[in-house]
């Protein structure tokens, strides 16, 4: 593992030197502490660095009040993990805004390596599941009306604990506008925590949820932690509500009205206190007609509708979102991609329909393919270069043909005619009063020349590369750079 450390307070010499030995021999480095009146002390320092407080029954027995007032003080605080033979003490219950797990005496090394493991699991995907902003803060990209819109809806409902159902299509960012919600909220100390419905089997969604005891059944080799207990004091982001099946919609809205439920394979009712923030691509509505959906859970879930807009109804937030997005590829992968202004008109004539994440992926593989250049309109893709056809084809004048051909010995032809003073008809040409760039002007007249020769030659290199009077290596160079196919 070897990522945290585990504050030891309690229980006994001999117990406490077992956790020891074990923590040690998972990579986790444990600290010992003898008086519980330090605890808030020894986590001040650096409180993300501490994965566990262990305590043990006489620690709460006797400092259980004042050990929860300094755990509160402490931001970020971590899970208390309470060993002991019996189960939580009655000031768990009390303590909800924290978060207890149970370990039972004596310590076995399985048990114990599973509940360490999930902590760090869910730490590390709460840190690395989304870039936040300048300040510290998720939050979806833009500044367009529509993403304008949102995120007021979001800044006025975050401080309330009111369930949220997400709406929009695939890849809109519906989990960052949850994850903006939760740190615009009282929880923002306290764990997010994601769940893909849709790619969970139905059959194990359940313990996925709620947890389940030893033995319960096949497999279940030792006790687990569910993500509502993991998200206790929370967030709970239940992404693709709408693939959960209708016999867990039914145990997810017993949850939602009475605030508890029990871990599979336990008779025992686990009381939480989560925030819970629902998100789908699928229309309920029609669910609910088709009988796919139950009704009473949509209208516990949809209390306030969030509807994220699809890329192609905002690319006013295109320039920012590739800003946005290239940066982060920088940080994360030290290659930074950029686009010239062909390349950027280009990009906002696509309907997107894989949104933000398609525009992602797309700036991800121009980032490997051209690292540290500027991508004009020949470098992109041809599904990205415009409407339909791709690439215009524009005819050159000759003194443009020769300057962006190799010779393969023969003489070079010359122009048709000469302009009065003397000079080529590719003077003449007249320049935007925009100007243009001329990198991306050459290229798309390049590629246009050779999808031409190409076709004259029937798809054979070697007779297109003698009508464009080039080395056939040359020309195999120019398909592979602008991914052409003979």
């Amino acid at each position: 593992m070897n990522d945290g450390k585990v504050l030891v307070i309690g229980p006994t010499d001999s117990q406490a030197r077992v956790l020891d030995t074990l923590l040690q021999f998972l990579d986790i480095e444990p600290v010992r502490l003898r008086d519980p009146a330090q605890v808030g002390a020894s986590l001040a320092g650096a409180p993300q660095e501490w994965l566990a407080v262990i305590v043990g029954k006489d620690v709460i027995a006797a400092h259980g009040r004042a050990l929860v007032e300094q755990l509160r003080a402490v931001q970020q605080h971590p899970p208390i993990i309470y060993a002991c033979r019996e189960s939580l003490p009655a000031i768990a219950a009390e303590s909800a805004d924290l978060r207890w797990l149970h370990l039972e005496l004596p310590v076995k090394q399985r048990r114990l390596s599973a509940l360490l493991e999930e902590l760090q699991t869910l730490r590390a995907r709460a840190r690395t599941a989304a870039e936040p902003g300048a300040d510290g803060r998720f939050r979806p990209c833009g500044s367009s009306r529509a993403m304008r819109a949102v995120n007021r809806l979001i800044e006025q409902v975050a401080p309330f604990d009111t369930n949220v159902l997400i709406l929009g299509e695939s890849g809109t960012g519906k989990e960052l506008a949850a994850r903006h919600i939760h740190e615009m909220s009282g929880r923002a100390a306290q764990p997010f925590v994601p769940v893909n419905c849709g790619a969970i089997p139905a059959e194990l969604l359940e313990s996925e949820l709620f947890g389940h005891e030893k033995g319960a059944f096949t497999g279940a080799l030792s006790t687990r932690l569910g993500r509502f207990e993991f998200a206790e004091g929370g967030t709970l982001f239940l992404d693709e509500i709408g693939d959960m099946s209708l016999q867990m919609q039914v145990k997810l809205l017993r949850v939602l009205q009475e605030r508890s439920f029990e871990r599979v394979g336990s008779n025992r009712t686990i009381h939480c206190n989560v925030r819970i923030i629902a998100a789908t691509h699928r229309n309920l509505e029609a669910a609910m007609l088709a009988g796919t959906f139950r009704e009473d859970l949509f209208y516990r879930l949809n209390v306030f509708p969030l509807q994220m807009p699809p890329l192609r109804d905002r690319l006013d937030d295109l320039p920012q979102l590739i800003e946005h997005l290239a940066a982060r590829q920088a940080r994360t992968a030290g290659r930074r991609v950029r686009l010239s202004g062909d390349a950027l008109r280009c990009l906002a004539t696509n309907q997107w329909p894989g949104n933000v994440r398609e525009l992602s992926n797309l700036l991800e593989r121009l980032a490997i393919l051209y690292p540290d250049q500027t991508i004009g309109a020949a470098d992109l893709p041809e599904r990205y270069r415009g409407v339909a056809t791709g690439l215009p084809v524009v005819a050159p004048p000759a003194p443009l043909l020769l300057a962006g051909s190799r010779s393969t010995g023969a003489p070079l032809p010359q122009p048709a005619s000469e302009s009065r003073d003397g000079e080529d008809e590719g003077t003449d040409a007249e320049l935007p009063s925009g100007g243009l760039d001329l990198k991306d002007h050459l290229n798309s007249i390049e590629v246009g020349l050779i999808r031409k020769a190409l076709a004259e030659a029937d798809g054979t290199v070697a007779e297109a590369a003698r009508l464009l009077r080039m080395r056939r290596t040359t020309l195999v160079e120019k398909l592979r750079k602008y991914r052409l196919s003979a």
